[in-house]
C-alpha cells in the first residue's frame, strides 16, 4: 500500500530555512584571512557550516575559535571539498536525509528544496522532524560528505593551516559523550539503512500491515484464548534493552505533565471512529488491526481523526492483507484523507502498548513523515474490549505516541506517552460506518474464533448486552438509523 501523499508543508521547494543572522555574518567573515568567531558571543548554529559556541551546541577540542573559522565555504576554496548534488547525508533514528552542497557552501534539502546555511543548521532541523525534544544537531559530526564525516575534513584543513594544534585533538570529533553514543547509534543505523532497499522500504506507509502479526500471540482460528493476565510494567523499570525481555510485556503509558513537557500536537477524534473500531475489536477473540485516515493542520498543530479502516483479513494472509491495504488506501485517496495512524486491540488484556507495539509504533512516526518537512504525528489507538479489569461493560479505548529515548540513552526503548483527545460528537452513523459494519460481520461470519453473542458476559449481561451498552456512548444522538442496527445485531446474534 503506498503512503498517502502528505500536506504541504510549511516550506516549499527552494524556500531558505530560517537561520540565525549570525550564521551569514559568520561565513562572510570566515573568508577573510584570520577572522575569527570569537568576536560573537555565544549564537546559533556555526555559520555556512561552523560549530556554534553556547548552550545545547558543539564546542570541542582544538579551540572554538579556531574550529568557528572554518566553513563549508572554506573547505570549498582550499579544494578539500567539491560541490555536488547528494554528496551530503544524515543518518538518524533509521531515516535518512540527502542534500546538495552548493558552490557558496550552503545546502539544498533534496526532499523539499530547503536551503541551509550550515551543516548544524540542517541537522538540527531534519533530527528535530524526527525528535521534537532534539536541541542541537552537531551537523560537523552527524553530516556525512561522500560517506566521511565532515569534522574529518576540517580536522584536516586545521592540521594543514594551524600546526600547532595537535594531529590527535584536531582529529576528534566536537560531540559530548552523550552525543557520541548517539552518534555510534546513527552509524549503525547507517549500516542497516544501506543495506537491500532498506530505503525504499523506508517510504512504505507508517502502517502494521495485516499481512505481518501484530502479535504471535494473538489467537488462531479455532484456538480458545486463556484469559490470562499480564501484569503492566513502569518504563523506568524497563532499564536497556534486552533481547532476552518478552517482547508482550505492556508499559505503563507516560504522562506529558509528568516530564514537564507539554502535548507537542493537538488530537480531535470523531465518535464514528472509536464507534467502528469498538464495534471491530468485540467480533472476535483474535487481535484485529486497522488503520486511521484524517487531516492534519501544520497551522494549529492539530491532527483531525475523521475515519477508521479495518482491516478484513487474517494476521499472517499476506495476499488478502495487500488487497485489503490497497482498498484502504484509494478510500483515503477517494474521501481526501491522509494516513494519520492505526489502531489494534488487546482482547483480553489492558489497553496499554507492549514493548513491541512501541517498536513498532516508533518505526511508524518515522516513515508516516515521509517527505513531509515539518513535524508530523502518527497517532496509536488501542482497544480492550474484554480485559476484566475494564470497569463496566464499556471497552477501554486508549491513546498513545512513542518519546525517543534519552538522547544520552539512544539504545533504550522509546517512551509511550499518554495522549490527550478532544473528542467530536457525530451527529448520525453515516453510510460508511454502516457498511463496514456489515462487511465485518459477514467476514468473521463462520469463524471459529467469532464471540457467541447470545451467551452470557456475566450474570447480568450476553455478549451482545455488552456490545450494545459499549457502543452506547459513542452513539450519535441522531437515532433515525436504530432499525439498521437492530438488524446488524441479529445478524451477529444468529451467526454466532
Amino acid at each position: 500500500m503506498a503512503a498517502p501523499e502528505p500536506l504541504s508543508p510549511a516550506g516549499g521547494a527552494g524556500e531558505e530555512a530560517p537561520d540565525e543572522d549570525e550564521d551569514e555574518a559568520e561565513a562572510e567573515d570566515s573568508e577573510r584571512p584570520g577572522a575569527s568567531g570569537g568576536a560573537r558571543s555565544g549564537g546559533g548554529g556555526g555559520g555556512g557550516g561552523g560549530g556554534g559556541v553556547g548552550p545545547g551546541s558543539c564546542g570541542g577540542p582544538g579551540g572554538a575559535l579556531t574550529r568557528r573559522a572554518v566553513t563549508l565555504r572554506v573547505l570549498l576554496k582550499d579544494a578539500l571539498l567539491e560541490p555536488g548534488a547528494g554528496v551530503l547525508s544524515i543518518y538518524y533514528l533509521g531515516k535518512k536525509f540527502v542534500g546538495d552542497l552548493q558552490p557558496d557552501g550552503r545546502i539544498v534539502w533534496q526532499e523539499t528544496g530547503q536551503v541551509f546555511n550550515s551543516p548544524s543548521a540542517w541537522a538540527t532541523h531534519c533530527k528535530k522532524l524526527v525528535n521534537p525534544a532534539k536541541k542541537s544537531g552537531c551537523g560537523w559530526a552527524s553530516v556525512k560528505y561522500k560517506g566521511q564525516k565532515l569534522d574529518k575534513y576540517k580536522a584536516a584543513w586545521l592540521r594543514r593551516n594551524q600546526l600547532h594544534i595537535p594531529a590527535a585533538a584536531a582529529d576528534e570529533s566536537p560531540a559530548s559523550e552523550g552525543e557520541e553514543e548517539e552518534l555510534m547509534m546513527e552509524e549503525e543505523e547507517e549500516e542497516v539503512l544501506t543495506g537491500a532497499s532498506a530505503e525504499d522500504k523506508s517510504r512504505r506507509p507508517p502502517v502494521k500491515g495485516a499481512s505481518e502479526p501484530v502479535h504471535p500471540e494473538a489467537t488462531p482460528p479455532g484456538k480458545r484464548v486463556e484469559n490470562k493476565i499480564r501484569v503492566p510494567v513502569r518504563y523506568c523499570m524497563l532499564g536497556s534493552r534486552d533481547s532476552a525481555r518478552n517482547p508482550h510485556t505492556l508499559v505503563e503509558v507516560t504522562s506529558f505533565a509528568a516530564i514537564n513537557k507539554f502535548q507537542p500536537f493537538n488530537v480531535a477524534i470523531s465518535s464514528n471512529v472509536l464507534f467502528l473500531l469498538d464495534f471491530h475489536s468485540h467480533l472476535t477473540r483474535s487481535q484485529v488491526v486497522g488503520y486511521l485516515g484524517g487531516r492534519w493542520d501544520i497551522n494549529s498543530q492539530t491532527l483531525t481523526v475523521l475515519r477508521a479502516f479495518p482491516c478484513r483479513s487474517r494476521l499472517g494472509d499476506a495476499d488478502t492483507a495487500a488487497t485489503m491495504e490497497e482498498e484502504i488506501y484509494q478510500s483515503l485517496l477517494l474521501r481526501g484523507l491522509s494516513l494519520v495512524g492505526w489502531y489494534h486491540s488487546h482482547p483480553y488484556s489492558p489497553a496499554l502498548p507492549s514493548l513491541q507495539d512501541i517498536d513498532a509504533q516508533m518505526e511508524y512516526q518515522l516513515r508516516l513523515q515521509g517527505s513531509s518537512n515539518g513535524f508530523q504525528p502518527c497517532l496509536a489507538l488501542l482497544c480492550s474490549p474484554y480485559y476484566s479489569g475494564n470497569p463496566g461493560p464499556e471497552s477501554k479505548i486508549s491513546p498513545f505516541w512513542v518519546m525517543p529515548p534519552p538522547e544520552q540513552r539512544p539504545s533504550d526503548y522509546g517512551i509511550p506517552m499518554d495522549v490527550e483527545m478532544a473528542y467530536v460528537q457525530d451527529g448520525f452513523l453515516t453510510n460508511d460506518v454502516l457498511h463496514e459494519m456489515m462487511l465485518l460481520v459477514e467476514f468473521y461470519k463462520g469463524a471459529p474464533d467469532l464471540v457467541r453473542f447470545q451467551e452470557p458476559w456475566n450474570q447480568e449481561h450476553t455478549y451482545l448486552d455488552k456490545l450494545k451498552i459499549s457502543l452506547a456512548s459513542r452513539t450519535p444522538k441522531d437515532q433515525g438509523l436504530c432499525h439498521v442496527l437492530e438488524q446488524v445485531y441479529s445478524v451477529l446474534k444468529q451467526g454466532s
